[in-house]
């Protein structure tokens, strides 16, 4: 039996063109400016040593470090330095009035439905834990956040790794076979399959195809569950 809802972000929840178009850009735009003003010791320690490593392994970065960050931007780099940074910089637009978060219709009703039942429901995103607290509080569909038990990010694990899962499970207090992980990406069904939770691939408008994806069960809508 189900009693936790783990999902991805994007292209589970929220339209990946809103991530890639709208929040990766404005942490770019916004980058240098806020490095140079309000950009904790720990982010940037974070940014220098995994340049270094890049470094180490054959990569040339741009030395700077507002450029380094829109080059791990470019390549959509699952950086935990980075992340932390990007959430901090987006917070400034969500409380400005400058970024409201998109996610799909469904999503609310389901989040209400789903806590009408009992169900806990969680959110596993390489975005930092603030990104995603922040995403689900400015959304078009309202604050959603009162519907969310917890967030784990890149700290926990990478989403590829089977232990990631597991982790999580041990942290929501369930067998993993009571949690069901919804993503729109096959090698993260993998590793949670492997862990012993129960999985769903979320296809949406825009999400690119998924090789392998008929081993798993399909939804197009959260109305679908």
């Amino acid at each position: 039996m189900i009693r936790a809802i783990l999902l991805d972000i994007e292209g589970a929840t929220t339209p990946i063109a809103f991530v890639h178009e709208v929040l990766f850009p404005y942490a770019r735009d916004h980058a240098k400016e806020f490095l140079a003003s309000n950009a904790d010791a720990e982010d940037i320690a974070r940014l220098r040593e995994e340049h270094a490593a890049d470094v180490n392994n054959g990569e040339q970065p741009p030395e700077e470090l507002a450029a380094y960050v829109e080059w791990l931007i470019a390549r959509d780099r699952k950086s935990t330095g980075l992340k932390s940074l990007q959430g901090k910089i987006w917070r400034q637009g969500y409380l400005d009035g400058t970024l409201k978060s998109q996610v799909y219709e469904d999503v609310a009703p389901a989040f209400a439905r789903w806590r009408a039942r009992g169900l806990s429901i969680n959110i596993f995103s390489s975005g930092s834990v603030l990104a995603q607290q922040l995403l689900f509080a400015h959304t078009d569909a309202g604050d959603l956040t009162k519907f969310i038990d917890q967030y784990f990010d890149t700290n926990v694990g990478k989403k590829g790794d089977v232990a990631s899962y597991r982790k999580i499970a041990d942290a929501l207090n369930r067998s993993p076979s009571e949690v069901m992980f919804i993503s729109d990406v096959v090698t993260e069904l993998e590793a949670a399959h492997e862990a012993g939770m129960q999985v769903l691939l979320s296809i949406r408008p825009g999400n690119p195809p998924q090789k392998s994806a008929e081993k798993y069960q399909a939804i197009h809508n959260f109305q679908d569950i």
